[in-house]
């Protein structure tokens, strides 16, 4: 089994409540299945290009028949940024997706990475009547996040990943530690709760 936990937190577990959820599931994980190929994706440490002016002319400019070594060199370097994320997550059986919950939304960080994973030909294709369908049927994502207040994965955050996930086919599965700023005299008590909840569901896999 191969699973690709992508991190989109620029804080370590010391400090993150998302990434202490995070190496949870990971511990629990790398014990119950000893032969799985992890590869753990720390958005803020690695270059996940934007889409930007260099990566539209150049998309546009390989589909009319222009080699990729006529590309200005800029060009050249975000595709080649850009491509190995696609195949990770087409390569991956299960992809892990951890995160906070920042203004009521996603990491920026995060977007972008889901800008390459969204790839048409690729991920999702449109039909002979111009209808859009994934292509990743089959693949698992777990969704971990934090959050300070109480939403029960009904926050924009969960929403967007289990729209655009669950359109290229994924089957979502969303874990949330929250309430620990609402109530904080039980944060200790949420983040143990889901803690262990993490724990079950990376063995359960």
């Amino acid at each position: 089994m191969r699973i690709l936990v992508v991190r989109a937190h620029p804080l370590d577990a010391t400090i993150s409540r998302s990434m202490q959820l995070t190496d949870a599931f990971l511990d629990s994980f790398a014990a119950s299945h000893p032969d799985a190929d992890i590869q753990d994706l720390r958005l803020y440490d690695v270059a996940v290009p934007e889409i930007d002016v260099d990566l539209l002319t150049g998309w546009r400019a390989l589909r009319g028949g222009t080699a990729f070594s006529q590309l200005s060199e800029s060009q050249q370097n975000k595709i080649t940024l850009f491509n190995p994320h696609t195949q990770n997550f087409l390569d991956a059986d299960v992809v892990v997706i951890a995160n906070p919950l920042w203004n009521l939304s996603i990491p920026t960080r995060l977007k972008a990475w889901i800008d390459t994973v969204v790839v048409a030909g690729k991920t999702f294709r449109y039909s002979e009547t111009g209808q859009p369908e994934g292509l990743a049927h089959g693949k698992r994502v777990v969704h971990l996040q934090s959050s300070g207040g109480h939403f029960n994965a009904q926050d924009p955050a969960s929403q967007y990943i289990e729209t655009i996930l669950g359109f290229l086919g994924c089957k979502v599965t969303h874990l949330t530690a929250e309430g620990m700023d609402h109530e904080p005299d039980r944060a200790e008590e949420f983040m143990a709760d889901a803690v262990e909840r993490a724990r079950q569901l990376a063995a359960s896999l």
